[in-house]
């Protein structure tokens, strides 16, 4: 994964930007955002009865990393306008690109 894998999912110069440049700060944000998104991810059912209050916890956590596509569909999804289906594909798009930018930042640390 490098650079070009990032799908502008998540603005991770907004993320930079509010964690100061940190990247002990940016390492943890993100970490706690995939820890978080396995918790939220079965609960992204229709059957589920806590899939809105899942929805609601996605959406500011996502706003919060820079992941605003994803904060957006979740909005809609609160309004009746998209689809659990569109929140985790969305979710899926953010990770992929956390991932990436996760994988990015280790080589930089290998290069010193």
């Amino acid at each position: 994964m490098a650079r070009r894998d990032i799908s502008g999912a998540v603005d991770f110069a907004y993320l930079e930007g509010f964690a100061m440049g940190d990247a002990a700060v940016i390492e943890e944000v993100l970490a706690l955002f995939r820890e978080q998104a396995s918790l939220w991810t079965p609960m992204l059912d229709p059957g589920h009865p806590g899939w809105r209050d899942a929805v609601h916890t996605v959406k500011g956590a996502a706003r919060g990393v820079g992941a605003n596509a994803l904060g957006e569909v979740c909005q809609r999804a609160e309004d009746g306008q998209a689809s659990l289906d569109e929140v985790k594909t969305a979710l899926d798009a953010a990770l992929l690109d956390i991932a990436a930018y996760v994988h990015e930042q280790a080589l930089k640390s290998l290069k010193g």
